[in-house]
């Protein structure tokens, strides 16, 4: 089983896809692809109709889009674990995960993911609101699993996946979140599959110039 991704530093989407798989110790090969070059869309070209990472090839299986990789692997590999069991929590995770599938536009233009940086930038208001709206998920959430397992609904689900590079996000650009929000950045961070993540990403040297937002702090 093959997983397409791109740059650790700035690949978003990637990162979704790759968290769950290592979180949930499913073997897999790593395929990672500079954004923005000949090289990216030419070793794609063959493998995904969107040219678009991240992209899961399993023998003659292909599925590209970073849910629909979750569902997948959630369906054939994990036998349904990675929604929370209860039939309400379930309704509110998946309902959580497409907000941030389909949403949040304002927030993933200004801010895009940078690992390596610490930037700042100066919101719109349609930023700010996304980012209210961030911090409320994560403060209600937190009011009711920070102590059983720390996720946003308990264990580990899809719904982290998305979340996780809004987390990385906040750090980029130094985002104050209320006390109940910072408990799920705090747990985020402390993330083994995550580190593992970022170590490879602070290595990378390839400069993305729409993807550096903001000014150098």
């Amino acid at each position: 089983m093959k997983l397409y991704i791109g740059n650790k530093n700035y690949s978003t989407w990637s990162l979704r896809a790759w968290i769950l798989m290592k979180k949930s110790g499913i073997s897999f090969e790593e395929v990672k692809l500079p954004l923005d070059t000949p090289q990216f869309y030419a070793a794609l070209e063959p493998v995904t109709p969107t040219q678009k990472v991240p992209c899961l090839v399993d023998g003659e299986v292909t599925v590209w889009d970073s849910l629909a990789i979750c569902e997948y692997i959630n369906d054939i590999y994990l036998s349904g674990r990675a929604w929370p069991a209860d039939k309400a929590s379930k309704a509110k995770a998946r309902a959580l995960a497409a907000e941030m599938h389909s949403g949040f536009m304002a927030l993933r233009n200004e801010m895009p993911m940078n690992i390596r940086a610490v930037r700042r930038v100066v919101l719109s208001e349609n930023g700010q609101q996304d980012l209210q709206r961030i911090d409320q998920i994560f403060s209600q959430q937190m009011d009711e699993y920070a102590d059983r397992g720390g996720w946003l609904f308990g264990e580990f689900s899809i719904t982290d996946a998305m979340y996780i590079p809004v987390v990385l996000r906040l750090i980029t650009y130094q985002m104050a979140v209320s006390d109940g929000a910072q408990k799920y950045v705090d747990h985020v961070m402390a993330c083994d599959a995550l580190k593992a993540w970022l170590d490879e990403g602070l290595k990378e040297t390839e400069i993305v110039e729409c993807d550096e937002a903001g000014e150098a702090v």
